[in-house]
Protein backbone atom coordinates (compact mmCIF):
# COMPACT_ATOMS: atom_id res chain seq x y z
CA UNK A 1 0.00 0.00 0.00
CA UNK A 2 2.52 2.46 0.76
CA UNK A 3 4.81 1.75 -2.29
CA UNK A 4 1.61 2.44 -4.72
CA UNK A 5 0.86 5.70 -2.80
CA UNK A 6 4.68 6.70 -3.90
CA UNK A 7 4.27 5.32 -6.90
CA UNK A 8 1.46 7.68 -7.33
CA UNK A 9 2.63 10.52 -5.82
CA UNK A 10 5.80 10.62 -8.20
CA UNK A 11 3.16 10.25 -11.16
CA UNK A 12 1.87 13.12 -9.72
CA UNK A 13 4.49 14.87 -9.58
CA UNK A 14 6.99 13.65 -12.85
CA UNK A 15 7.41 15.11 -16.05
CA UNK A 16 4.88 14.11 -18.55
CA UNK A 17 7.21 12.13 -21.16
CA UNK A 18 10.19 10.29 -19.74
CA UNK A 19 12.44 12.00 -22.48
CA UNK A 20 12.62 14.82 -19.40
CA UNK A 21 10.04 17.71 -21.05
CA UNK A 22 8.94 20.02 -18.46
CA UNK A 23 5.23 19.20 -17.01
CA UNK A 24 2.51 20.63 -17.46
CA UNK A 25 1.46 23.79 -15.80
CA UNK A 26 -0.13 23.37 -12.00
CA UNK A 27 -2.85 25.17 -10.64
CA UNK A 28 -2.55 27.82 -8.85
CA UNK A 29 -2.42 27.12 -4.55
CA UNK A 30 -3.17 29.70 -1.56
CA UNK A 31 0.67 29.05 -0.98
CA UNK A 32 1.45 30.45 -4.32
CA UNK A 33 -0.88 33.49 -3.57
CA UNK A 34 0.78 34.19 -0.20
CA UNK A 35 4.12 33.74 -1.78
CA UNK A 36 3.28 36.48 -4.92
CA UNK A 37 1.94 38.87 -2.06
CA UNK A 38 5.17 38.51 -0.44
CA UNK A 39 7.28 39.21 -3.32
CA UNK A 40 4.91 42.47 -4.77
CA UNK A 41 5.61 43.75 -0.64
CA UNK A 42 9.19 43.00 -1.57
CA UNK A 43 9.19 44.72 -4.61
CA UNK A 44 6.98 47.91 -2.41
CA UNK A 45 9.55 47.99 0.39
CA UNK A 46 12.63 48.23 -1.98
CA UNK A 47 10.76 51.50 -3.56
CA UNK A 48 9.21 52.64 -0.54
CA UNK A 49 10.20 55.67 -1.01
CA UNK A 50 8.36 55.98 -3.89
CA UNK A 51 5.21 54.80 -2.18
CA UNK A 52 5.64 56.96 0.96
CA UNK A 53 5.29 59.73 -0.92
CA UNK A 54 2.16 58.82 -2.99
CA UNK A 55 0.80 58.62 0.37
CA UNK A 56 2.00 61.70 1.76
CA UNK A 57 0.26 62.91 -1.64
CA UNK A 58 -3.15 61.85 -1.08
CA UNK A 59 -3.25 63.00 2.66
CA UNK A 60 -1.94 66.21 2.34
CA UNK A 61 -3.81 66.73 -1.03
CA UNK A 62 -7.65 66.43 -1.26
CA UNK A 63 -7.63 66.85 -5.14
CA UNK A 64 -5.37 63.30 -4.66
CA UNK A 65 -7.01 61.99 -2.22
CA UNK A 66 -8.65 59.35 -4.86
CA UNK A 67 -5.13 57.12 -4.40
CA UNK A 68 -5.93 56.15 -0.97
CA UNK A 69 -9.32 55.07 -1.99
CA UNK A 70 -7.27 52.76 -4.75
CA UNK A 71 -6.11 49.66 -2.56
CA UNK A 72 -9.73 49.32 -1.15
CA UNK A 73 -10.79 49.15 -5.35
CA UNK A 74 -8.55 46.96 -6.32
CA UNK A 75 -8.97 44.79 -3.30
CA UNK A 76 -12.72 44.35 -3.37
CA UNK A 77 -12.37 43.80 -7.93
CA UNK A 78 -9.96 40.94 -7.59
CA UNK A 79 -12.09 39.53 -4.44
CA UNK A 80 -15.07 39.79 -6.81
CA UNK A 81 -13.38 37.54 -9.11
CA UNK A 82 -11.57 35.35 -7.23
CA UNK A 83 -13.81 32.04 -8.37
CA UNK A 84 -12.02 32.45 -11.69
CA UNK A 85 -8.41 31.02 -9.70
CA UNK A 86 -9.79 27.83 -10.52
CA UNK A 87 -9.34 28.38 -14.50
CA UNK A 88 -5.56 29.61 -13.71
CA UNK A 89 -2.42 27.68 -14.19
CA UNK A 90 1.41 29.01 -13.26
CA UNK A 91 2.03 29.11 -16.72
CA UNK A 92 3.90 32.55 -18.50
CA UNK A 93 5.16 33.76 -14.98
CA UNK A 94 8.25 35.75 -18.09
CA UNK A 95 5.74 37.91 -18.62
CA UNK A 96 5.33 39.27 -15.08
CA UNK A 97 9.45 39.23 -15.15
CA UNK A 98 9.33 41.56 -18.04
CA UNK A 99 6.68 43.90 -16.54
CA UNK A 100 8.65 43.86 -13.37
CA UNK A 101 11.78 45.15 -14.65
CA UNK A 102 10.41 47.73 -16.86
CA UNK A 103 8.63 48.84 -13.65
CA UNK A 104 12.37 49.32 -12.17
CA UNK A 105 13.60 51.02 -15.30
CA UNK A 106 10.38 53.24 -15.25
CA UNK A 107 10.95 53.86 -11.45
CA UNK A 108 14.75 54.75 -11.85
CA UNK A 109 14.58 57.08 -14.42
CA UNK A 110 11.62 58.73 -13.18
CA UNK A 111 13.67 59.43 -9.97
CA UNK A 112 16.38 61.43 -11.93
CA UNK A 113 13.92 62.94 -14.32
CA UNK A 114 9.98 62.84 -13.80
CA UNK A 115 8.15 62.52 -10.02
CA UNK A 116 5.29 61.09 -11.99
CA UNK A 117 7.40 57.75 -13.65
CA UNK A 118 8.81 57.60 -10.94
CA UNK A 119 5.57 56.59 -8.46
CA UNK A 120 4.56 54.71 -11.57
CA UNK A 121 7.13 52.95 -11.78
CA UNK A 122 6.58 51.46 -8.65
CA UNK A 123 3.48 50.41 -8.87
CA UNK A 124 3.83 48.82 -12.53
CA UNK A 125 6.92 47.10 -10.41
CA UNK A 126 4.80 46.00 -7.70
CA UNK A 127 2.37 44.70 -10.37
CA UNK A 128 5.32 42.94 -12.37
CA UNK A 129 6.21 41.04 -8.94
CA UNK A 130 2.45 39.51 -8.48
CA UNK A 131 2.40 38.46 -12.41
CA UNK A 132 6.03 37.00 -12.10
CA UNK A 133 4.57 34.43 -9.56
CA UNK A 134 1.28 34.00 -10.48
CA UNK A 135 1.54 33.91 -14.21
CA UNK A 136 -0.34 35.42 -17.28
CA UNK A 137 -3.79 33.50 -16.69
CA UNK A 138 -3.87 35.30 -13.27
CA UNK A 139 -3.21 38.52 -15.49
CA UNK A 140 -6.00 37.77 -18.20
CA UNK A 141 -8.84 36.97 -15.20
CA UNK A 142 -7.49 39.66 -13.18
CA UNK A 143 -6.95 42.30 -15.56
CA UNK A 144 -9.83 44.95 -13.95
CA UNK A 145 -8.26 44.62 -10.47
CA UNK A 146 -4.64 44.90 -11.96
CA UNK A 147 -5.80 48.14 -14.43
CA UNK A 148 -7.00 49.33 -11.45
CA UNK A 149 -3.72 50.07 -10.18
CA UNK A 150 -3.65 53.21 -12.17
CA UNK A 151 -5.33 54.57 -9.32
CA UNK A 152 -2.09 54.51 -7.27
CA UNK A 153 -0.58 57.14 -8.94
CA UNK A 154 -1.08 60.51 -8.54
CA UNK A 155 -1.95 62.62 -11.18
CA UNK A 156 0.90 65.20 -12.07
CA UNK A 157 0.36 69.13 -11.25
CA UNK A 158 0.94 69.80 -14.78
CA UNK A 159 -1.54 67.33 -15.53
CA UNK A 160 -3.99 69.00 -12.94
CA UNK A 161 -3.53 72.26 -14.43
CA UNK A 162 -4.41 71.33 -17.62
CA UNK A 163 -7.51 69.61 -16.69
CA UNK A 164 -8.26 72.49 -14.06
CA UNK A 165 -8.27 75.79 -16.32
CA UNK A 166 -10.89 74.73 -18.96
CA UNK A 167 -12.82 72.95 -16.42
CA UNK A 168 -12.93 75.63 -14.05
CA UNK A 169 -13.92 78.23 -16.89
CA UNK A 170 -16.85 75.74 -17.99
CA UNK A 171 -18.35 75.17 -14.96
CA UNK A 172 -18.15 79.16 -14.30
CA UNK A 173 -20.20 79.30 -17.38
CA UNK A 174 -22.50 76.51 -16.73
CA UNK A 175 -23.25 77.83 -13.09
CA UNK A 176 -23.97 81.01 -15.02
CA UNK A 177 -26.66 80.02 -17.08
CA UNK A 178 -28.03 78.32 -14.68
CA UNK A 179 -28.43 81.17 -12.31
CA UNK A 180 -29.94 83.04 -15.43
CA UNK A 181 -32.37 80.58 -16.06
CA UNK A 182 -33.24 80.66 -12.17
CA UNK A 183 -33.51 84.48 -12.38
CA UNK A 184 -30.35 84.78 -10.43
CA UNK A 185 -28.20 88.23 -11.35
CA UNK A 186 -24.51 86.72 -11.96
CA UNK A 187 -21.77 88.43 -13.70
CA UNK A 188 -18.97 86.34 -15.17
CA UNK A 189 -14.96 86.89 -16.41
CA UNK A 190 -13.31 83.60 -17.23
CA UNK A 191 -13.44 81.53 -13.98
CA UNK A 192 -14.91 84.61 -11.71
CA UNK A 193 -18.45 84.85 -10.66
CA UNK A 194 -20.02 87.97 -9.17
CA UNK A 195 -23.04 88.49 -7.32
CA UNK A 196 -24.51 90.95 -5.48
CA UNK A 197 -20.80 92.90 -6.00
CA UNK A 198 -19.26 89.72 -3.99
CA UNK A 199 -16.72 87.61 -6.37
CA UNK A 200 -16.89 84.00 -6.32
CA UNK A 201 -13.91 82.09 -7.96
CA UNK A 202 -14.52 78.82 -9.24
CA UNK A 203 -11.20 77.79 -8.31
CA UNK A 204 -9.54 73.96 -8.46
CA UNK A 205 -11.44 72.85 -4.97
CA UNK A 206 -15.06 73.69 -6.97
CA UNK A 207 -13.90 72.99 -10.57
CA UNK A 208 -15.80 69.76 -9.91
CA UNK A 209 -12.19 67.35 -10.72
CA UNK A 210 -12.27 66.06 -7.28
CA UNK A 211 -15.99 64.64 -7.78
CA UNK A 212 -15.32 63.23 -11.31
CA UNK A 213 -12.58 61.13 -10.13
CA UNK A 214 -14.46 59.73 -6.89
CA UNK A 215 -17.61 59.03 -8.98
CA UNK A 216 -15.59 57.38 -11.90
CA UNK A 217 -13.64 55.58 -8.92
CA UNK A 218 -17.01 54.18 -7.56
CA UNK A 219 -18.52 53.38 -10.80
CA UNK A 220 -14.86 51.44 -12.19
CA UNK A 221 -15.77 49.17 -8.57
CA UNK A 222 -19.51 48.83 -10.06
CA UNK A 223 -18.80 48.07 -13.69
CA UNK A 224 -16.09 45.12 -12.88
CA UNK A 225 -17.78 43.57 -9.42
CA UNK A 226 -20.84 43.13 -11.19
CA UNK A 227 -21.76 40.32 -14.43
CA UNK A 228 -22.51 43.32 -16.87
CA UNK A 229 -22.41 43.13 -20.50
CA UNK A 230 -19.44 44.90 -22.12
CA UNK A 231 -21.09 47.91 -23.69
CA UNK A 232 -22.96 48.64 -20.47
CA UNK A 233 -19.59 48.68 -18.35
CA UNK A 234 -18.52 51.26 -21.40
CA UNK A 235 -21.43 53.10 -20.98
CA UNK A 236 -21.71 53.52 -16.82
CA UNK A 237 -17.70 54.82 -16.59
CA UNK A 238 -18.35 56.74 -19.99
CA UNK A 239 -21.82 58.34 -18.28
CA UNK A 240 -20.04 59.27 -14.76
CA UNK A 241 -18.07 62.28 -16.06
CA UNK A 242 -20.64 64.12 -16.93
CA UNK A 243 -23.19 63.29 -14.08
CA UNK A 244 -20.12 64.75 -12.28
CA UNK A 245 -20.03 67.77 -13.93
CA UNK A 246 -23.74 68.59 -13.86
CA UNK A 247 -23.92 67.54 -10.40
CA UNK A 248 -21.21 70.05 -9.22
CA UNK A 249 -22.97 72.81 -11.17
CA UNK A 250 -26.00 72.18 -9.65
CA UNK A 251 -24.35 72.45 -6.60
CA UNK A 252 -22.68 75.84 -7.48
CA UNK A 253 -25.62 77.54 -8.17
CA UNK A 254 -26.99 77.42 -4.31
CA UNK A 255 -23.39 77.87 -2.69
CA UNK A 256 -22.92 81.43 -5.75
CA UNK A 257 -26.25 82.62 -4.18
CA UNK A 258 -25.10 82.35 -0.50
CA UNK A 259 -21.95 83.85 -0.97
CA UNK A 260 -23.92 86.94 -2.51
CA UNK A 261 -27.02 86.86 0.37
CA UNK A 262 -25.37 85.16 3.39
CA UNK A 263 -22.02 85.06 5.08
CA UNK A 264 -18.90 83.88 3.37
CA UNK A 265 -18.70 81.27 6.71
CA UNK A 266 -22.39 79.86 6.08
CA UNK A 267 -21.39 79.96 1.93
CA UNK A 268 -18.16 77.68 2.65
CA UNK A 269 -19.45 75.47 5.26
CA UNK A 270 -22.51 74.60 2.72
CA UNK A 271 -20.11 73.78 0.00
CA UNK A 272 -17.77 71.43 1.63
CA UNK A 273 -21.11 69.66 2.64
CA UNK A 274 -22.63 69.33 -0.80
CA UNK A 275 -19.53 67.91 -2.03
CA UNK A 276 -19.48 65.08 -0.66
CA UNK A 277 -23.56 64.89 -0.74
CA UNK A 278 -24.15 65.56 -4.38
CA UNK A 279 -21.30 62.96 -4.68
CA UNK A 280 -22.91 60.34 -3.48
CA UNK A 281 -26.53 61.89 -5.04
CA UNK A 282 -24.65 61.67 -8.13
CA UNK A 283 -24.01 58.05 -7.66
CA UNK A 284 -27.85 57.20 -6.59
CA UNK A 285 -29.09 58.93 -9.50
CA UNK A 286 -26.54 57.39 -11.98
CA UNK A 287 -27.26 53.73 -10.78
CA UNK A 288 -31.15 54.36 -10.85
CA UNK A 289 -30.56 55.38 -14.24
CA UNK A 290 -28.04 52.41 -15.03
CA UNK A 291 -30.34 49.94 -13.23
CA UNK A 292 -33.55 51.12 -15.50
CA UNK A 293 -31.43 50.85 -18.73
CA UNK A 294 -30.30 47.12 -18.19
CA UNK A 295 -34.04 46.26 -17.32
CA UNK A 296 -34.88 47.80 -20.81
CA UNK A 297 -32.06 45.92 -22.01
CA UNK A 298 -31.75 42.75 -21.23
CA UNK A 299 -35.55 42.56 -20.16
CA UNK A 300 -34.52 41.04 -16.84
CA UNK A 301 -34.07 41.66 -12.91
CA UNK A 302 -30.30 43.12 -12.88
CA UNK A 303 -28.51 41.29 -9.67
CA UNK A 304 -28.41 43.96 -6.63
CA UNK A 305 -25.68 45.18 -5.95
CA UNK A 306 -23.94 45.43 -2.19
Amino acid sequence: MSASVAQLATHTHAPDNAGGAPSTPGRIRPRDLGFGAAVAATAVLVMGDAWLNTIRLGINNEELSYVLLAPIVITWVAWSRRSRLAECWLRGEWVGLAVLVGGYAVYWYGFHADPVLWRAGAVLAAVGAVIAILGRDVLVKFLPAFAAAAFLIPISPNGRYRLAVPLQDATAAATQVVCDLLGIYVDRAGNLLTINNVDVTVAEACNGMRMILTLFLVCYLVAFTLPLRTYLRVLLLAASPVVAIVSNVLRLVPTVWLFGHASPEAAETFHTLSGWGMTILSFLVLMAAFTGLQRVVTGAEPRAAA
